[in-house]
């Protein structure tokens, strides 16, 4: 999860900042819910105290602010407001580079560069730690910086020809580099230059591993898995069956039975991207080798809630009869039939939910567990719910 952090103005006052932490306390002590919900949300000690709390001090306020504006403690983000404050400095100049690459500011960028040739390898002093390519990425940094500019190419380019080490890890998402951070983010899909991307990064070096695989999977990026699979000499089960490599699933097993260094938690995982992605093979070969299709996930899903909220009406056939359970809840409370007519209800690709919602409710899913009208015409008759007379 992302938590918006707060944009720091152009020239930014200290003395203000102080100013606001007094202020900060004054409102938590009379019990302002706009404050408490600061606290709650940024101060790593305070989440869940009461608004009445006679304890909060200066120092608590003074980190709530550091925290929300992206950094560690108040030292290190008084430290940055002075630093920017100053014109001309390495991070009022580190800090205008990135706004240019959120931007597509490529003059701006290069003459950057040009002044300070240094900056390639200076790091946020943010909590993140990244460099200026891992703001290519639009994943991981500041939020009013996660954007994917038309010309993210020619910004990709001129950091990499300007010496930016390509596989620098940083410290959002426990170490990533600019190549995860491109392939797990939604800005580059939508911005139409994701593979472009990382064709680029790869070219450049980049390493890819099976790992990077698993993240675009959880992560909801089906085509970049598919577009680094090709990349990596060896997938584990987990990422072979997201990616419906059949061919590299067979290989985890020796006859009928696993082999000793894959898992049955891969397998698992395996069969849940398999039937969030459509990979109808690798559900049949993994059922018949003994998944579970009752299993949940960290979020209570089963495979057949993953392929449900994807409309994905053959994979969930396959799961069906293999029986797996309908009236297993997720986190949220939604069973399977509950969690299609969600996704159904919010669906933003043009996905027409009506046939798998059939298909569970002609299995046996229990109808009462949905609301209804929905308001959807079709959706209510799938629902085989029909108004009072």
């Amino acid at each position: 999860m992302i938590t918006r952090v707060k944009i720091l103005p152009l020239h930014p006052s200290l003395p203000q900042y102080r100013k606001q932490a007094k202020d900060l306390v004054k409102a938590w002590k009379s019990g302002d819910s706009e404050a408490s919900e600061r606290v709650r949300t940024f101060h790593p000690r305070r989440r869940g105290a009461a608004e009445e709390d006679g304890g909060f001090t200066l120092a608590d306020a003074q980190l709530t602010i550091a925290r929300e504006h992206g950094f560690e403690s108040w030292p290190k983000f008084s430290k940055h407001v002075e630093a920017v404050a100053r014109e001309g400095s390495p991070v009022s100049q580190f800090e205008m580079a990135a706004d240019a690459i959120a931007s597509g500011d490529a003059g701006s960028l290069e003459r950057l560069l040009r002044e300070n040739p240094g900056l390639i390898r200076a790091r946020s002093t943010r909590v993140h730690r990244g460099t200026l390519l891992h703001y290519v990425g639009a994943n991981g940094v500041e939020d009013y910086r996660q954007k994917t500019p038309q010309n993210a190419l020619a910004i990709l380019k001129i950091l990499l020809d300007a010496g930016a080490e390509v596989d620098a890890a940083a410290e959002m998402y426990g170490g990533d580099t600019a190549l995860g951070l491109v392939a797990t983010s939604i800005h580059p899909v939508l911005a139409g230059v994701q593979e472009e991307l990382m064709k680029v990064l790869l070219e450049a070096g980049a390493a890819v591993d099976t790992g990077m695989v698993n993240a675009c999977l959880a992560n909801g990026r089906g085509k970049a898995a598919e577009f680094l699979a090709g990349r990596v000499a060896h997938l584990d089960l987990e990422a072979a069956a997201g990616v419906g490599r059949l061919d590299a699933v067979w290989a985890w097993f020796d006859g009928g039975e696993l082999r000793t260094n894959a898992t049955r938690g891969q397998m698992q995982a395996g069969l849940n991207w398999a039937a969030e992605y459509g990979r109808n093979g690798v559900i049949e070969f993994l059922l018949e080798k003994g998944a579970d299709p009752s299993a949940q996930d960290k979020f209570g899903q089963t495979a057949l809630h993953w392929a449900a909220i994807g409309g994905l009406l053959e994979a969930a056939r396959i799961l069906l009869k293999h029986q797996a359970p309908l009236e297993v809840k997720n986190v949220y409370g939604g069973t399977v039939l509950g969690q299609a007519v969600w996704s159904a209800l919010h669906d933003r690709h043009g996905i027409d939910y009506v046939p798998i919602v059939e298909a569970l409710v002609a299995a046996g899913a229990d109808v009462t567990a949905v609301t209804v009208p929905t308001g959807d015409p079709r959706m209510d008759e799938a629902l085989r719910w029909k108004p009072a007379r």
